[in-house]
């Protein structure tokens, strides 16, 4: 039996800099904060957790901390927080200068690349359409960064409900771990109504190589394992698109969620693993079906 790994899996270049950031900035001594979780890996805010990084679960928490007191060692600094890889609203981020944190900004470049976008396209009048999840973090940043009218779609029935005025200029971008071929379908369904204004395809390359990888591979495989956080967005799409192309796909988190019963016919054992996932943990899914099936 073969196992075989994507070719594109587990952390993307936004991500390995966020997680990265955040232990460089451990080796301080300060307080570390998150604003939200650092990622959408539950094992990997774990493991932070445990080194003393702690996490600002909402904006009212935010407001209600004190810069110079957010340590509770009077040897230590006052704390860092750090802006997580999915971004967020301007609103946050102007609390935390108002309120004089040390901010240390790990949002993924190709995020801030669509802050810039919707707030240029917005303040000259455009109506922002963002396709993607409307309670995903990345895609409340992006909201946060609009100066007019936005609205955010996710189904193909949201799209074609969606009305478009004739006098009004559209501008739409994606969360950048959309699904590549449903922006696409999404896209379609506008340029059928005839709409004004540009599109801006803002998924990034490595959610599209992970999607065309793992979809190539999950067509060839008997059986298919998905590993990733529960709230991992990307994940999430990788399922859909492995389990449209072979029955047995599983999604597990770690190696524990594994229950795998394979019948001898089975010949190619894929894995592939969402943006957020170590290369620690794949590597342990990967030994373990070797050493055991």
């Amino acid at each position: 039996m073969e196992v075989r790994l994507a070719e594109c899996a587990g952390f993307c270049f936004g991500v390995k800099r966020a997680v990265d950031t955040v232990y460089e900035q451990i080796k301080t001594g300060k307080t570390i904060y998150t604003y939200g979780p650092i990622v959408h890996n539950e094992e990997v805010v774990k493991d932070l957790e445990k080194q003393g990084v702690r996490v600002i679960g909402s904006r009212e928490e935010l407001l209600s901390m004190n810069p110079e007191k957010v340590s509770d060692d009077q040897e230590a600094k006052k704390g860092t927080i750090i802006i997580r890889a999915h971004g967020v609203p301007r609103e946050i981020q102007n609390i935390l200068e108002q309120k004089g944190f040390e901010c240390v900004d790990a949002t993924c470049p190709f995020v801030k690349r669509i802050h810039r976008i919707v707030e240029k396209e917005s303040n000259s009048g455009k109506h922002i359409i963002i396709i993607g999840n409307p309670g995903h973090p990345e895609v409340e940043g992006i909201r946060g960064w609009c100066n007019g009218p936005v609205t955010v779609l996710e189904t193909y029935k949201e799209a074609e409900k969606f009305e478009v005025k004739p006098e009004e200029e559209l501008c739409i971008v994606s969360q950048t771990t959309f699904n590549y071929n449903k922006f696409q379908h999404i896209v379609e369904i506008f340029e059928k109504k005839g709409y004004n204004g540009t599109v801006v395809n803002t998924i990034c390359n490595a959610t599209e190589e992970r999607q065309r990888s793992a979809k190539a591979l999950a067509a060839q495989a008997d059986v298919m394992i998905v590993i990733g956080g529960r709230h991992s967005s990307n994940t999430r799409k990788l399922y859909e698109i492995c389990s449209g192309e072979c029955a047995q796909t599983y999604y597990i988190q770690t190696l524990d969620d594994l229950h795998l019963e394979l019948p001898k016919a089975v010949r190619l054992v894929g894995i592939t693993a969402g943006a957020s996932t170590p290369n620690k943990l794949i590597e342990e899914v990967q030994n373990y079906v070797r050493v055991n099936f």
